[in-house]
């Protein structure tokens, strides 16, 4: 199933339909403000690993990355210090991803909760499906196999015709960005940006 979103003015009925699916377990793709990704309720341990295995991970050997309404819901999942605070204060909502260690209220899959990925997308009908599902999303981004079309990334048609079949729903967002996030490592006290994406950190 595909199901169009628009920045604002979504019916309460859709929304309520999709925070119904992601309490059950669902698993989606959903978009965000760089590429479309995969997602599902953070704290279902079963959608989790249901991610996993369509993009073949370990959750053991690879970090996972939840998605935040707003900064204060960040503190309760990622041990934040008051420098790396005030630098995603700065700098969210945005295309970036902050490494940061994960607190005792992530489930056991995201490694021993050792280090997590957060991110606060600049997207008003991803906040929206955050603000009403009140909790957050473990997201992950879409695979393109050797040899396929960067479109089967951007266009949700096509992302449908791919996954349709192996996710809930698919949320058509408009076409996405081709390109992931900024990547931040602030687990030893100090910024340090592991991969250059679409955001430009303001530090």
């Amino acid at each position: 199933m595909i199901q169009k979103l628009y920045p604002k003015n979504n019916s309460p009925e859709v929304m309520a339909r999709l925070v119904s699916n992601l309490n059950d377990g669902g698993v989606m793709i959903v978009p965000t403000d760089t590429q479309y990704a995969l997602a599902c309720h953070a704290l279902k341990e079963r959608a989790i690993e249901r991610i996993c295995h369509l993009k073949g991970i370990d959750p053991r050997k690879n970090r996972l990355s939840v998605v935040c309404y707003d900064l204060s819901s960040i503190s309760e999942y990622a041990k934040v210090d008051n420098a790396t605070f005030k630098l995603m204060k700065r700098n969210l909502p945005g295309p970036f991803t902050f490494i940061l260690p994960g607190t005792t209220r992530l489930p056991k899959i995201f490694g021993g909760r050792r280090e997590v990925g957060i991110r606060m997308p600049d997207c008003p009908m991803l906040r929206e499906l955050l603000a009403q599902l009140q909790a957050p999303l473990m997201i992950a981004s879409l695979p393109l196999e050797e040899g396929e079309e960067e479109e089967y990334l951007t266009e949700p048609e096509l992302i449908h015709e791919k996954w349709g079949e192996l996710v809930d729903l698919v949320i058509d967002g408009g076409t996405g960005g081709s390109e992931g996030s900024t990547v931040v490592d602030c687990t030893e006290g100090t910024a340090e940006i592991v991969r250059q994406g679409v955001g430009w950190l303001e530090e």
